[in-house]
């Protein structure tokens, strides 16, 4: 099932006098990031926090909090993760959320064999690469391009993956 709230991003300190606070987003981007009028303190959403005004500053989304008018109470947040509700997210067909594709299970598209769990995304640059980890805790790394991931599955828990040989040890 997927979870309702996503974990946005990681309060890292404060910036000037007046409680702006240096938010590390774990999501996209920072731009990303700064689209978001409402975050929440905790995973299911219970406790809202309305975000007053945000910008972007080299990689960090800078932003002021409601209830966050000081140095001193910032500072109190180090730490604290921000989580943002999927409902304020729409996402153009064939993207999904890291946290939606961790844990599936990868299997081959053609025979059904299951090579394990998907247990990182790696950003690369060019495409992202899948850590793939085995049921014996063997880690493979795998290209995530449409030739290799045919189908990314995450209500059934499933990415079905046609792999380069090479990849994994069985194959010649």
């Amino acid at each position: 099932m997927l979870q309702q709230y996503l974990e946005a991003g990681r309060i890292v300190g404060t910036h000037g006098l007046k409680g702006e606070l240096r938010i590390e987003p774990w999501c996209d981007s920072a731009e990303f990031l700064s689209q978001f009028r409402t975050l929440y303190w905790d995973p299911n959403g219970s406790s809202a926090v309305r975000v007053l005004s945000g910008r972007v500053h080299k990689r960090l989304l800078l932003a002021y909090l409601e209830g966050v008018t000081s140095a001193t109470q910032g500072d109190t947040l180090r730490g604290r993760v921000l989580y943002l509700s999927r409902a304020d997210v729409t996402l153009p067909k064939g993207i999904w959320f890291v946290q939606d594709l961790l844990d599936l299970t990868v299997v081959d598209y053609d025979t059904g064999k299951e090579y394990g769990k998907l247990t990182d995304i790696l950003k690369t640059g060019a495409n992202d690469v899948y850590q793939i980890t085995s049921k014996e805790g063997k880690t493979y790394l795998v290209p995530s391009i449409p030739q290799v991931v045919l189908e990314r599955n995450p209500e059934g828990g499933v990415v079905k993956i046609r792999p380069i040989k090479g990849i994994f040890e069985d194959e010649d």
